[in-house]
């Protein structure tokens, strides 16, 4: 098939995740035989110096950036990302101080976007709690506000919050002033210096298909978008 490189490349990318060989299969007069060459054309481009790499484990492949290039990537995404962190955290918190009990579910479909890390960093930082769970199917976590959230915004109750505009210049001030210590919520992303292992791949050998060959005990799931 022409192009069948590319295509795979091109898909990768767009996917952001471990794709499995078999659905290449559903291209037309494409064979697993051809699948396997092309694999194999780009394990040879995408290696030594080049910025990304080519990650297989088990039958899936996927694309991750050279561990080579972490401290430059670093450099670059950590004020992006700190930024995008701080409005998230920000809409995050005030959706659950205003609908609690809320589940992760319910914060998504306000926000749009998947809030697993926020939802995460807050409970870390005891500004939110589990609550309970709710009488639905799958019994999904509730989530509020905690002591620590209230005793954070000068309040003696829940019902004591200010109007939604007030909070968010209450959470801005919180932000200023948490920038300067280093428990910060809003603290920069350290990339690590190999990529991390997503949960369910936790005990695979993972390999970095690359000039020597290597192998890595850890890869990271790379979102990439259109």
């Amino acid at each position: 098939m022409k192009n069948l490189k590319e295509i795979i490349k091109s898909t990768l990318f767009v996917a952001g995740e471990g794709l499995q060989l078999s659905a290449f299969e559903s291209l037309e007069d494409c064979t697993m035989k051809d699948i396997k060459k092309a694999i194999e054309e780009l394990k040879s481009e995408l290696s030594e110096e080049n910025g990304i790499h080519i990650i297989e484990y088990k039958d899936k492949i996927q694309l991750c950036s050279n561990p080579a290039y972490s401290n430059y990537i670093s450099t670059i995404l950590n004020p992006i990302r700190e930024k995008a962190l701080t409005k998230a955290a920000l809409e995050t918190l005030a959706i659950i101080a205003y609908k609690q009990p809320v589940t992760k579910l319910d914060i998504e479909e306000i926000r749009g976007v998947n809030c697993d890390y926020t939802v995460q960093l807050l409970s870390e930082h005891k500004m939110i709690e589990v609550v309970g769970r709710k009488d639905a199917v799958g019994k999904p976590l509730l989530f509020g506000t905690t002591d620590e959230f209230l005793k954070r915004f000068d309040l003696k109750n829940i019902d004591d919050l200010p109007n939604y505009e007030e909070l968010l210049e209450r959470i801005a001030l919180i932000r200023t002033e948490d920038e300067q210590k280093s428990d910060s919520l809003y603290n920069d992303f350290k990339l690590p210096e190999q990529e991390e292992v997503p949960d369910f791949l936790a005990d695979e050998e993972i390999e970095l298909i690359s000039s020597d060959n290597q192998y890595l005990e850890q890869g990271e799931q790379n979102g990439n978008a259109i």
